[in-house]
């Protein structure tokens, strides 16, 4: 059995130039924007960071909490967390838990956004099942 196989190129990127192949890569400013539009209907207000620097491994995603809480949340591989008790504030002594989705950050941050979030689904369900009838 024969199998096609072409060479891949070498790339012509240096270890000192940081090169690093793009399927292995997120970036994180897009990440950041898609976890803003998931919540946005449950929270006051909510953006990415165009003070802090963002990059492919970091974003900093500013959110407020209906019950006005204001965090900066950062965005990374580890996950999500709180960095800031404020816009565009990076705490160094803040040392809060990396959470997996921004769920189950904000469930932690804010009954309301529980309250709203739970709204939602009842409100989707009840659609769903309006249409089956």
């Amino acid at each position: 059995m024969e199998v096609d196989y072409q060479r891949e190129e070498p790339s012509t990127c240096s270890l000192e130039e940081g090169c690093v192949p793009l399927g292995d890569v997120k970036d994180m400013r897009l990440e950041a924007e898609a976890v803003v539009s998931d919540v946005l209907f449950a929270v006051t207000h909510m953006f990415v960071s165009q003070s802090l620097s963002s990059g492919l491994d970091v974003a900093y995603i500013n959110v407020e909490t209906r019950e006005g809480k204001r965090y900066c949340l950062e965005l990374s591989e580890a996950g999500l967390r709180v960095v800031g008790h404020g816009f565009d504030q990076v705490d160094a002594v803040v040392s809060a838990p990396y959470h997996e989705t921004v769920y189950s950050l904000l469930d932690g941050l804010s009954p309301a956004y529980r309250d709203a979030f739970g709204n939602a689904l009842l409100q989707r369900l009840e659609r769903l099942q309006q249409s089956d009838q």
